[in-house]
């Protein structure tokens, strides 16, 4: 059973962080809480928290299928993250019912979350991540 937490970010794709990080402070009001290299998606991502969620941005960074999107589509909306509580349970649920998943086991993502993709046919083309937040010493 998929146990939906919130709203954990709405990502949007950018070709060059650091000329896109001005607007969305100015945008925002705020600087960017975290700033990283993904190895493991080979993205970089700023992360800038508004209100119970957040507005990450995302750069390709050897990732082909990021490159791919921002060459068809150019910078925008990339994907909606949904917090879940257990993830893998939730992945095994899903497909069990036939939704269909990029990815069948999580991966490492940013902030040391876990991270699976759901594939955008499931979801009438919007591309979804499901992401479980790592364990933060009794904050968690």
């Amino acid at each position: 059973m998929l146990s939906t937490k919130g709203i954990d970010h709405v990502a949007v794709a950018v070709r060059d962080m650091d000329e896109a990080l001005p607007s969305w402070c100015a945008l925002l009001g705020v600087e960017p809480a975290s700033r990283e290299l993904v190895a493991a998606q080979q993205t970089e991502a700023a992360l800038f928290p508004v209100g119970e969620g957040a507005v990450e941005l995302i750069a390709p960074r050897g990732n082909a299928g990021l490159e791919r999107f921002l060459q068809s589509r150019g910078p925008g909306l990339h994907h909606i993250a949904l917090q879940v509580e257990g993830i893998e349970q939730a992945l095994a649920a899903l497909a069990a019912t036939g939704v269909p998943l990029i990815d069948r086991v999580a991966r490492p993502g940013a902030r040391g979350h876990k991270v699976a993709f759901l594939h955008p046919k499931a979801t009438g083309g919007v591309l979804v991540e499901l992401v479980e937040p790592a364990e933060r010493g009794g904050n968690g």
